[in-house]
């Protein structure tokens, strides 16, 4: 073969390469990482407490800087109306009432395996009424799904179900309540959260440590400060804000607690633009239930109130025990400044994350994504919202009486239905929003359409 012609197919051959290598530079340049996530979630923030829902009095401007840098939905609804239950469906996508009957589902296969059955009289009590807490390691999770797509997590704050590795965590700070190592500590702070309770009260360090040390893989971070949950204990810096405005001491409390969350929240938004994560982190925040604390109402010759917020406030059944804002900002992804009225569910956060991670046409059990609404689908995904209730606010216990009751939200009404107390109730929710009406008398046929579908949703 002559030399010109070996010459001119190396020439081509090397023109191949380069466009074969540019290629996949472009292809690779024109794909998007996987976000980091940050899950920021409440603790017993009442939806009208924010300067973007539109108070006047309680400062939150981080929190308002994070709402107009993405998209705010203003009817978001979680399951129940305390923080346990919610949680769990905050992480697995399902109902609470799902929840439980799966839980008890699992605990009876357990006690038929021949582990259990070797156990002596004692361990099985032990066993038995340690289930509950344990149960959550045998159910699909997001963390476990974002483990799957090259995530590490860090679980922090808030956290009911002992080991972090249980809620399928790569990472976490709360090992679970044991006594001889925990006695230092109050006990139900180690069985609420450990030392992730210190987050957003103390400090957000261990975050930090967590990320640098991971920055190299995406990362997901639940964030669940315990605030503005009591105790009310802010510094006097908060209280300040608040002081000489005719507000009520326990509306002081509250709100100065509202905003040293809203600090912890900037403090960590502001140490992830000083290392460059900021652009590609996608942020959600979601509250675990509501409160309910105007300017003037006192709670404090009332201990009950003052721990549970007001009558319609936690552990109550009415709207503003089940309401939240949601959140989901992530820079040159979302548009900014998106107001959404449509309805949402706590549930559709994990299918939502799921998706934006990467995992396509992502269903967590009762939950749906909400990307497409998101990026602009002019589409209702749901037109009810569901829930049980299984407390409600007692004089005689702060943490509630038990009761089974059940809610749906659609667009124009709230409707409750308290099995235990044979109580029902019908809210005209746009003209009545903090639901001082029962207007079931009014409109009987619409309250028994709704009990159907709460019957027909849980007979089995």
């Amino acid at each position: 073969m002559p030399l010109k012609i070996i010459k001119n197919l190396f020439k081509l051959v090397l023109i191949i390469i380069y466009i074969l290598v540019s290629s996949c530079s472009i292809i690779k340049k024109n794909i998007s990482p996987k976000p980091n996530i940050i899950l920021i979630i409440g603790d017993d923030h009442g939806y009208p407490y924010f300067g973007f829902m539109g108070s006047e009095y309680v400062k939150t401007p981080h929190m308002d800087t994070l709402a107009n840098s993405g998209v705010l939905f203003t009817n978001g609804y979680v399951p129940d109306n305390h923080c346990r239950p919610a949680l769990q469906s905050l992480i697995t996508g399902m109902l609470p009432y799902n929840f439980n009957r799966k839980r008890d589902s699992l605990k009876q296969i357990k006690q038929k395996e021949d582990l259990y059955l070797k156990m002596s009289s004692n361990s099985k009590q032990n066993w038995d009424s340690n289930f509950n807490y344990h149960a959550l390691k045998y159910f699909q999770t997001m963390p476990g799904e974002l483990r799957k797509l090259g995530y590490k997590s860090f679980q922090t704050g808030k956290w009911w179900e002992f080991h972090y590795k249980y809620g399928g965590f790569t990472h976490g700070m709360t090992t679970g309540w044991i006594k001889e190592k925990r006695n230092g500590r109050n006990w139900f702070e180690q069985f609420m959260g450990g030392e992730g309770t210190d987050i957003g009260r103390i400090t957000n360090e261990p975050i930090y440590n967590f990320i640098d040390k991971n920055r190299s893989s995406p990362f997901f971070i639940w964030y669940a400060p315990q605030l503005p949950h009591y105790p009310f204990d802010a510094p006097n810096k908060y209280r300040e804000l608040y002081l000489g405005k005719g507000f009520s001491k326990s509306a002081i409390e509250y709100y100065a607690n509202c905003t040293w969350f809203d600090d912890s929240v900037g403090e960590l938004i502001l140490y992830l633009k000083n290392n460059n994560l900021y652009d590609n982190t996608l942020f959600i925040y979601v509250n675990d239930n509501g409160w309910e604390q105007e300017p003037n109402q006192e709670f404090f010759n009332d201990p009950m109130r003052s721990h549970n917020g007001g009558d319609k406030g936690k552990l109550s059944i009415f709207d503003q025990s089940f309401r939240t804002p949601i959140i989901f900002s992530w820079k040159n992804h979302i548009k900014s400044n998106i107001i959404i009225k449509s309805l949402i569910h706590s549930t559709d956060i994990p299918a939502t994350i799921l998706e934006y991670a990467g995992l396509n046409k992502s269903k967590m059990h009762h939950g749906i994504s909400y990307k497409n609404v998101i990026e602009g689908a002019k589409i209702n995904l749901r037109n009810i919202i569901i829930g049980n209730s299984n407390k409600i606010r007692d004089d005689n216990d702060p943490m509630g009486k038990d009761v089974e009751a059940f809610w749906i939200r659609n667009n124009d009404w709230f409707y409750k239905k308290n099995l235990t107390d044979q109580n029902d109730a019908l809210y005209d929710i746009n003209n009545d929003p903090f639901c001082n009406k029962n207007v079931i008398l009014e409109n009987p046929i619409i309250a028994q359409n709704f009990s159907k579908i709460i019957s027909q949703r849980y007979k089995d």
